[in-house]
Order: structure tokens, then C-alpha cells, then sequence
């Protein structure tokens, strides 16, 4: 069963100031996917390693079930807070075989012998590496040994497993299979997962729920559909993808958020209907941020595009295309998906989903906008929760 995780106003200043987190509160309910997401410098490896207790949080504390593993004066070795940990570089072993790599994790509940490798035998079969138990770490491709790395983890039975980007040194298609892996291993043991990542589709794959790290600062935690629907920032916005941005003024409100705007540089006639977010309310000018997902192309002519603009790229993605449009203003909406291809040149419509534009104040900078909790059953705005596993070798 997974663990209860709950930080509170975790903060961690390296010498010289800076400061790596920044009052980060989380609570993580047992069994929780949680997948941190955000930028190099954002403070989620320093979060992880906190919660592994590889670093020693400056103020806050950290729960772990029923234990307190950090606080004032107080700071629990990594070995004595239950967890599991899989590594992005593995950490294996290289002077153990595969299968004394995962059974050495059960040194911790006194496991030896026959018993520790016949679990470890059988935590690999389910990894599908049974058959190379007898194999040194040089002789394991990266992906078999990021397999190894998962068996160990996940064969101390504990209620936590931390993930330190463990895809990230992988290929497309490998990538791909072990994040299968990784979530149906992970929700199968019914332990909590902390899985930190810079990459938005991984998240979104991944995550029960995702939480988006800015400076150190948490800035919204919700299920990825949510994240993905009502970003609160423009911050949040931009890093789980944009088609592209457009300067408008408004023009008319509507009820439940709505508002109607007009581009500048545009025809005088465009309309774009969108979404008022966080800090636009009242004003009069902002930015329209558009998902490629609310973008359709149409022809030139058909009067339900919106927008006018020339096919600027075309990108094949095995399901079809992607296409870049450059609007007659100059800019440059991408990742815009049809079935079938457009030719570079040709002059074509854009018909705009108002469901996923999302109209932000110039001055609504992400940072510092107050972060709003969510009740994470229902997507409620309220106070927040998550939760689970790591092991160190």
C-alpha cells in the first residue's frame, strides 16, 4: 500500500541566497501518480531529493506516512525514510549481475540468501529480464538496464518510489515502452510515485496528477486534463504547449469567463472568442495563447476560418501532418495536426476552438500569482493532496 506524503512550506536557500524551493506545500494521498513538471532550475530535483533525503530542506517539514523525516533540527538519512529511488544515470552495481543488482534492495528488510535472489528472479521475469538475471550492467543495453533499475526499486515493497527523470537518457521508441512500464509496475505494486520531468507529454502520460514548478514556487497542481484545459499562468500555459501567442484587445465579455478580441495586426473584421484566465479580468488588453488542439485547418475561403495565414512547414507524424502557419501579421502558429497534407505556400483558413484559447493580462507574469489548491477528485479549487516510494542502495 502507498505511503502519505505531505510537505509543508518546504523551502531549501543554497549558499550565496538562492533559493531552490520556495514554501511548496503538497499533500500526496496514497497511491498517487504525482509527476512534477517544469524547466532546468525550476526546483523539482531539489524537491525529489529532499523528499529522498539526499538534500536537507533549509526550513518546512516532510511526512512520510506516519514518520516525520524532516523538520526543524530534524533530518532522517535517506536508508530510514522506506522509499525507493530509480536514477536517471540507473546507479547499478557494475561489479554485480542484474539480479544481485535488485536483490542487494532487500539487504534493508534482512532478506539475504536464496530468499533475496529468488525475489529478485522473479521481480525481473516481470520487468521481462528473467533471462538475463546473469548479466553484468556493461553487457545490458540502457533500456534493459533502466529495466534493472525498476526491478530494484520496486522489489523492496516500499510505499514510496521516487523517479529522478529515468527516461530521459533513452531513445523515442524506448522511452516510450518503459514509461508503459514504469506506470503499470508502479500502479500495480499500489505505491505512491514522485516522478519528476521537463517533458510535457511525458507528464501528461504519466501523471494521476501534475504539478508545474516556476523559481522554486509550485504554481498549479491539478489531473493533466485540467492543467492542460485552465492553465493559471501564462508560465503554465507556455510550458505544457503552445501553437502560438497574439496580442489582442477586447472587445466584449461574456458570461462564465468568456470573452470575445480582436488581433492586432489582423483584419479589422477578426473575432476570436477565448477564455479569460487569472489576472485578465477587467482589462482591456492582454495575449491570446493558443493549443495547437484548438486550431482546424481550413480552406481559404471557407468563411468558419477565422484566421488567414500561409502554410509556412509541413512535418509528417506517422498519423498524419503538422502544419506551421505564418498569419498575415508575421506570426506563427505551429504543431497545427490535419489527416491529410498542405502544401507549403498555399494560403489557408483557421477555424479557433475557444476551449483552448486563453486570454492572459500583459501584466499576469506567472511567478508570482497566488497558487490556487485543488481538490483533486473533482478538480475543485480547495486544499490540495498526493502521495508515495524510494529505496537507496
Amino acid at each position: 500500500m502507498g505511503e502519505r506524503v505531505v510537505l509543508e512550506r518546504l523551502t531549501k536557500i543554497y549558499a550565496g541566497g538562492s533559493r531552490a524551493l520556495d514554501e511548496v506545500s503538497i499533500v500526496i494521498e496514497p497511491g498517487t501518480f504525482l509527476v512534477l513538471l517544469g524547466p532546468s532550475g525550476s526546483g523539482k530535483t531539489t524537491l525529489l531529493r529532499s523528499v529522498a533525503g539526499i538534500e536537507r530542506a533549509t526550513s518546512g517539514t516532510i511526512t512520510i506516512g506516519e514518520l516525520m523525516v524532516a523538520g526543524d533540527h530534524l533530518h532522517l538519512p535517506p536508508e530510514r525514510r522506506d522509499l525507493s529511488m530509480v536514477f536517471q544515470d540507473y546507479a547499478l552495481w557494475p561489479h554485480l549481475v542484474a539480479r544481485d543488482n535488485v536483490a542487494f534492495a532487500l539487504r534493508r528488510r534482512n532478506i539475504r540468501g536464496e530468499r533475496a535472489r529468488e525475489l529478485a528472479s522473479s521481480m525481473l521475469e516481470r520487468v521481462g529480464l528473467g533471462h538475463l538475471g546473469e548479466r553484468y550492467p556493461n553487457e545490458l543495453s540502457g533500456g534493459e538496464q533502466q529495466r534493472v533499475a525498476l526491478a530494484r526499486a520496486l522489489v523492496a515493497d516500499t510505499g514510496l518510489v521516487l523517479c529522478d527523470e529515468p527516461l530521459s537518457n533513452l531513445d523515442a521508441d524506448l522511452r516510450e515502452r518503459m514509461r508503459l512500464e514504469i506506470a503499470s509496475l508502479v500502479r500495480e505494486a499500489g505505491a505512491t510515485a514522485i516522478y519528476i520531468t521537463h517533458d510535457q507529454a511525458e507528464a501528461f502520460a504519466l501523471a494521476d496528477v501534475v504539478g508545474v514548478l516556476e523559481h522554486g514556487q509550485l504554481v498549479q497542481i491539478a489531473p493533466p486534463e485540467q492543467i492542460y484545459s485552465s492553465p493559471v499562468s501564462p508560465f503554465v500555459a507556455r510550458f505544457t504547449g503552445l501553437a502560438g501567442e497574439l496580442a489582442v484587445a477586447v472587445v466584449s465579455d461574456h458570461s462564465d469567463g468568456v470573452a470575445t478580441v480582436a488581433p492586432e495586426g489582423l483584419p479589422s473584421a477578426t473575432r476570436l472568442i477565448c477564455q479569460r484566465r487569472r489576472g485578465s479580468a477587467g482589462l482591456r488588453r492582454g495575449t491570446l495563447m493558443i493549443r495547437a488542439a484548438a486550431l482546424h485547418l481550413v480552406g481559404a475561403e471557407d468563411p468558419m476560418g477565422q484566421l488567414q495565414g500561409q502554410i509556412s512547414d509541413v512535418a509528417f507524424r506517422g498519423r498524419g501532418y503538422e502544419h506551421a502557419v505564418t498569419l498575415v501579421n508575421g506570426v506563427q502558429l505551429s504543431g497545427i495536426f490535419s489527416a491529410t497534407r498542405g502544401r507549403r505556400g498555399d494560403r489557408v483558413g483557421l477555424r479557433v476552438d475557444p476551449n483552448g484559447a486563453h486570454l492572459f493580462g500583459d501584466a499576469a507574469n506567472s511567478a508570482n500569482d497566488e497558487e490556487i489548491p485543488f481538490d483533486l477528485s473533482t478538480g475543485d479549487a480547495i486544499e490540495i493532496d498526493i502521495s508515495k516510494e524510494f529505496t537507496t542502495l
